[in-house]
């Protein structure tokens, strides 16, 4: 119950926090009262605590008065328990004998009646030099971290983390499940609000990942398993058969020349299934790695058997491999960047817009493929019926801000509709027509180009679109798609019969985001997107030390910004790598093996999966580096022989009692 000399010697310290406290805590009377607390050697109020000379006085205090515990009555300890305990241990006192009482946000902010709010105090601060009486000096643990980082997807995001990443001299693996790395952006053909050509930016970066000596690019792999705690994580990763060796290939292409089939007969799921390939195919040009793969769903040799093979007989380097099969790589990593993207919004959720009835309506990425010059049309805006449109719809908010689809915003739809009717207008000289509810331009540059929208003389309707039909009431509207919209602006609802419609998705969290959440052990907000530990003050990290998030996994978000966020995450994941050690919080619970029964009772109860069972000793046992302190394990134990460090029978008792002993 000491620090040596056979008796506990307290200082008591009460903060005013300017007025946040003091206006409502008579903070010279809690101080008095707290003098006359047994143990209590020294009792003083301050208008800072936290402040240079508030944590000078606390050492002073140590020093001069050989106080063996500490108790601050200010903020939370949220905020402020590191400050304090580090000002203790800067003294020479164990920081875990420091204790920290919430009077600010469990009294002062939550009540209004003076005497009442000094009155609960006095009851805070008597339980809190009650529990700390019982304190034991604690030491954190350091756990060595690994300096290899593991990226997951290969947009741009996972792009820029890695190349930061790389850059900072670290061994870096990125795994793509897709057969290339580029994600969304590879299929955009231009980027705004500079109309930048996406390619031109994005191929650059991708080139330089394959290059880099320090990143081990693993494409058309996924993650299948992860194991371990912060610094030290164990990865399984599934590598798919291409069936192409991928030292060999060099992309020459010979091999998609040569196949059986003499024209392209299966939907290009790259090209937004708008263009077709063949069995053996590269998803775009600029495809990194260079590499051609077979589809073994539609090659003859996978589905007959009878095929002659001619893509091996073109081949010179002897790239071909049709016994290859699934294989695992395992890797040891010390942090892990989630960069998993997100999918676009399936407009026939909304069958009023007629997406997948009329061939002419496309949505927005299905344009992009289209205007691009390597697209399925080589850049020709030319409709389903071969011909072209004379006059396009851009409906905005597909899919986003509806109570009956997703009701967030997806933050870049309006921009890129923007951009759309531009390029369609460059391309077809079309009359546009953009149907949004309200106009989102927010970033830098972007309202500049809303107004050059307005020059070009692309309409602006704000409005609803109720419907697109077929159903022609005039003349005009034969042959065409009319788009039926209550006009805000004008007070009326339109009929414009148009010949294309382009519907403007929204992003959703990719599909398999709840399966990836449980591999990582991070959670996800209402909508589905990985959420971050603090919206605000932790925007890349989860709730699972040394893994970060960055793009539009963690939420909808443009180029820019996931490029940022990509770069905040890779700064984090460097300063883990970089220190070379994780100090683990002590508060971690321990179990008395010679009270354990082994009933297991507490393994499925752990949300971090920090219990595990010796099946040698038929105990179970608790990893201190993934332990984050719940209590779950203790509270649920049935033999009681979880404990808790900071959280001992003994402490809370004591803490209850002294809280009830004026009750």
């Amino acid at each position: 119950m000491d620090n040596g000399d056979g008796k506990v010697r307290i200082g008591f310290y009460v903060c005013h926090c300017g007025t946040n406290i003091a206006g409502t805590v008579d903070v010279a009377s809690v101080a008095k009262y707290a003098a006359g607390l047994p143990g209590v050697a020294v009792s003083r109020d301050y208008k800072y605590m936290c402040s240079d000379p508030g944590q000078d006085l606390i050492g002073e205090d140590i020093r001069e008065h050989g106080l063996n515990r500490i108790v601050v009555a200010a903020c939370s300890p949220c905020l402020h328990e590191a400050t304090f305990r580090t000002a203790t241990a800067r003294a020479g006192l164990n920081p875990f004998f420091c204790h920290l009482v919430n009077i600010r946000e469990h009294a002062s902010w939550v009540h209004s009646d003076r005497a009442a709010a000094t009155a609960k105090v006095y009851d805070l601060i008597r339980a809190a030099c009650g529990r700390v009486r019982h304190h034991k000096a604690l030491e954190r643990k350091r756990v060595n971290v690994r300096p290899e980082v593991l990226v997951v997807g290969g947009g741009i995001a996972g792009i820029q983390a890695a190349l930061t990443v790389a850059e900072s001299g670290k061994k870096v693996y990125l795994v793509e499940r897709e057969p290339t790395i580029g994600g969304h952006m590879a299929m955009f053909d231009k980027t705004f609000p500079t109309l930048d050509c996406a390619a031109c930016i994005l191929t650059p970066k991708m080139s330089q990942v394959k290059a880099h000596p320090n990143i081990t690019l693993w494409t058309y792999s996924e993650v299948a398993a992860v194991e371990g705690f912060v610094g030290n994580f164990k990865v399984k990763v599934r590598r798919k058969p291409r069936y192409v060796n991928e030292e060999a290939c060099v992309g020459c292409m010979e091999c998609v020349d040569a196949c059986i089939y003499k024209e392209p007969k299966f939907e290009d799921e790259f090209n937004q299934r708008l263009g077709k390939r063949k069995p053996v195919y590269m998803s775009f040009p600029q495809a990194t790695p260079k590499v051609v793969q077979i589809d073994p769903e539609t090659c003859l040799h996978f589905k007959t058997g009878k095929c002659k093979q001619p893509c091996i007989a073109s081949c010179s380097r002897n790239a071909f491999d049709f016994n290859q099969e699934e294989r695992f790589e395992d890797i040891d990593v010390g942090a892990i960047i989630v960069a998993t993207g997100f999918k676009p919004f399936d407009p026939a959720r909304s069958p009023k817009y007629g997406y997948g009835h009329f061939p002419n309506v496309y949505t927005s990425l299905e344009v992009e493929r289209l205007v691009n010059s390597a697209g399925p049309t080589g850049g020709e805006v030319v409709m389903r019926d071969g011909r072209k449109p004379k006059s396009v719809g851009i409906v905005h908010c597909v899919g986003s801000r509806n109570l009956q689809t997703n009701r967030w915003c997806s933050k870049v739809c309006c921009m890129y509709s923007l951009k759309l009717a531009h390029l369609i207008k460059e391309h077809t000289h079309a009359e546009v027509y953009n149907f949004y509810i309200d106009m989102r331009t927010p970033g830098k540059g972007y309202e500049e180009f809303y107004n050059q929208l307005l020059e070009e003389g692309v309409h602006f309707i704000r409005g609803k679109v109720a419907e697109v039909t077929d159903w022609a009431m005039t003349p005009e509207e034969e042959g065409k798609l009319v788009m039926r919209v209550e006009d805000t602006l004008a007070g009326f609802v339109r009929r414009i019969p148009v010949d294309m419609v382009v519907l403007a998705v929204g992003l959703e969290p990719q599909a398999d985001a709840q399966g990836v959440r449980r591999m990582f052990n991070i959670s996800c907000s209402s909508e589905g997107f990985f959420l971050e530990r603090h919206p605000k003050l932790a925007p890349v990290d989860t709730a699972t030390d040394g893994v970060y998030l960055a793009g539009a996994c963690q939420g909808p978000k443009d180029i820019p910004d996931s490029v940022a966020q990509a770069g905040a995450a890779a700064a984090q994941a460097m300063a883990l790598i970089d220190k070379g050690y994780i100090e683990m919080e002590p508060n971690a619970a321990f179990i008395d093996s010679e009270e354990c029964s082994g009933c297991k009772s507490c393994i499925p109860l752990c949300p971090y999966t920090a219990i595990s069972f010796d099946e040698v000793t038929v105990k179970a046992t608790i990893n201190e580096a993934l332990c984050k302190g719940c209590g779950t394990c203790v509270a649920a134990c049935p033999s009681g022989s979880i404990k808790q460090n900071l959280f001992e029978d003994v402490e809370i008792f004591s803490e209850i009692e002294e809280v009830l002993a004026n009750a």
